[in-house]
């Protein structure tokens, strides 16, 4: 992806949800428990990938100790439908976490959603391929209105 020089921000004119997501290895040496539960949400992604009709707008994830997945939602609705659905794969693989795993402590899973409306959030991006919400919604050069975080959240 090119690197964009100016100072962008991302509009976007619809609500959307934002999904933290993500998992904990509490003991390293315990590979046979974290690995499947590390494996499963690439084959969520690819997935939701194929599936434009799914809602899933985009994601970025960071790996560590605890890994950190942001998705990008057109809405609730989506996250939750595709959530529920037995023939997809997360409700599988959050079955077998809760048969494999349980309360064994080896591995943890976690997330928060939160709905954003226009003008409740802000960004900026500067020499940055477009990333996260620049992904999401419009990018535009961070100048009059926007230049500020004032501006970008419509707070002037």
């Amino acid at each position: 992806m090119d690197v964009i020089t100016q100072r962008m921000t991302a509009v976007i004119d619809k609500p959307i949800v934002v999904f933290l997501i993500g998992m904990r290895i509490n003991y390293f040496w315990k590979i046979r428990q974290w690995w499947p539960v590390a494996m499963a949400m690439p084959r969520m992604l690819k997935e939701l990938a194929a599936d434009k009709s799914s809602g899933f707008l985009s994601s970025e994830m960071w790996f560590g100790r605890t890994t950190l997945m942001v998705q990008y939602w057109d809405s609730f609705d989506a996250l939750e439908r595709y959530a529920k659905r037995r023939d997809q794969a997360h409700l599988p693989a959050w079955a077998e976490f809760n048969k494999n795993i349980g309360k064994s402590a080896d591995v943890g899973i976690w997330h928060e959603t939160y709905e954003i409306a226009p003008g409740s959030y802000e960004c900026i991006y500067h020499n940055m391929p477009p990333f996260g919400l620049g992904k999401v919604g419009k990018l535009v050069e961070a100048t009059n209105a926007y230049a500020g975080a004032r501006g970008r959240l419509k707070r002037l």
